[in-house]
C-alpha cells in the first residue's frame, strides 16, 4: 500500500505541434481566450500513461481502446467479458484503475461479494491520482500551417490535395497532481509504490516515445514532493516557478530562449522541511532553472536548503 501523500509537477514542452488538440474546434490546440495561455486535460496526459504501460511495460490496462468488430468495446462489455461482471476484480488486474479508478455504469459485486444495489447501477471508484488541466507557463500563439499531399486523394485524379493544421511553435506545460493514500485506503486500493513509480516512468519516457507530426515533445521536469504526515498538502506547486525571459511568451521557441525561477518553490519547501519527508527530482539537461539569479539544477537548490533529495532514474524505452 502506498505511504504518504504525494505532490508531483510535471513539465514538458512542444515544438511546433499540437499537444490537445479541440475534436469540436476544428481539432485546434486548446488556448484560453483571456489569458492566451495553451491548456492541455488531464486526460491527455493519462492516454500517455496508459499508453507507455501498455505498449513498453506489458501491463494490464482496463481503458485502452480494445476493439471488437471494427468498435470499441464499452467499460460494460470488458467487465462483463473479462473480469466475470466485477468491476473490482478489473481493479486488482488493470495498474491505470488503480491509478485514475473509473466509473461504470452496471451494477456490480461489491466488496464482500454481495451484489451492490446502492448505486443505482453506478459503481464509481475515485482514483488516487489525480492531475489537474496542464497549461503553458507562457503565452502561446496559434499558427495554420497548410501544405500538400502527394497521392491523389481519389481515382481519375492526377494530383494531390491541399491539406492543413493548426499547431503553436513553443510551449512549455505544466501539470500538477496529487497521489492521495487516504483515497487509496477509503476505495480499497491497493496502489503500490511499484505502481507509482512506474506511472511516473511513463509521464517522462511516454512522453518521448510519442513522437508525432503533431505530438513533437520532451519532458524537461518531474518532481514529487512526499510527506511525513498523510494529511500535510502544500497544493499548487507548479505555480511557484516562473518562467523568465527577454522574449514575449508567443516568441518563445525554445529551452535557450528562457530560464525558470525556482526561488518561490525552494523557499516553501525549505519553510516546511519538517514536514517534507523526501523530494524526488528529474531534470533535462536542456532546462536551464536558476535561483536568486544564478543557475543552479532544482535538486541541488533543495538539497542546500536542507532537504532529503533523490533523483529519478528510468533505463531508455
Amino acid at each position: 500500500m502506498l505511504g504518504g501523500k504525494r505532490e508531483i509537477v510535471f513539465l514538458y514542452d512542444v515544438s511546433f505541434a499540437n499537444p490537445n488538440g479541440d475534436p469540436i474546434n476544428e481539432n485546434r490546440p486548446r488556448i484560453d481566450d483571456e489569458t492566451d495561455l495553451l491548456y492541455v486535460t488531464d486526460v491527455r496526459l493519462k492516454r500517455t500513461i496508459r499508453d507507455y504501460l501498455h505498449d513498453y511495460k506489458d501491463k494490464e490496462i482496463f481503458i485502452y481502446g480494445e476493439k471488437k468488430d471494427g468498435k470499441v468495446v464499452t467499460k460494460k462489455e470488458r467487465v462483463k467479458k473479462s473480469y466475470n461482471k466485477d468491476p473490482y476484480k478489473a481493479l486488482e488486474q488493470c495498474i491505470d484503475l488503480r491509478l485514475f479508478g473509473a466509473t461504470f455504469a452496471l451494477k456490480a459485486s461489491s466488496k464482500s461479494g454481495e451484489e451492490d444495489k446502492t448505486t443505482g447501477g453506478n459503481v464509481s471508484i475515485t482514483g488516487p491520482v489525480q492531475f489537474k488541466f496542464g497549461r503553458s507557463l507562457h503565452r502561446v500563439k496559434e499558427e495554420y500551417v497548410k501544405g500538400t499531399t502527394v497521392m491523389p486523394s481519389g481515382e481519375g485524379k492526377e494530383q494531390g490535395t491541399f491539406t492543413g493544421k493548426y499547431l503553436v511553435p513553443y510551449a512549455l506545460i505544466g501539470f500538477y497532481g496529487v497521489a492521495n493514500n487516504r483515497v487509496a485506503e477509503i476505495e480499497g486500493i491497493n496502489l503500490t509504490e511499484e505502481d507509482l513509480d512506474l506511472m511516473y516512468e511513463a509521464m517522462w519516457n511516454g512522453t518521448k516515445v510519442l513522437f508525432t507530426t503533431s505530438k513533437s515533445q520532451m519532458p524537461r521536469l518531474l518532481l514529487e514532493v512526499r510527506y511525513h504526515d498523510e494529511d500535510m498538502f502544500l497544493g499548487e506547486l507548479d505555480k511557484y516557478l516562473k518562467m523568465e525571459s527577454d522574449k514575449r511568451g508567443e516568441e518563445i521557441r525554445d529551452p535557450d530562449d528562457y530560464k525558470l525561477e525556482i526561488g518561490s518553490l525552494v523557499d516553501l519547501l525549505a519553510d516546511n522541511r519538517d514536514s517534507v519527508a523526501k523530494v524526488r527530482v528529474l531534470q533535462d539537461e536542456r532546462l536551464k532553472t536558476v535561483l536568486d539569479g544564478n543557475e543552479i539544477q532544482l535538486a541541488d537548490a533543495v538539497k542546500q536548503a536542507g532537504l532529503e533529495v533523490e533523483q529519478f532514474y528510468f533505463s531508455e524505452p
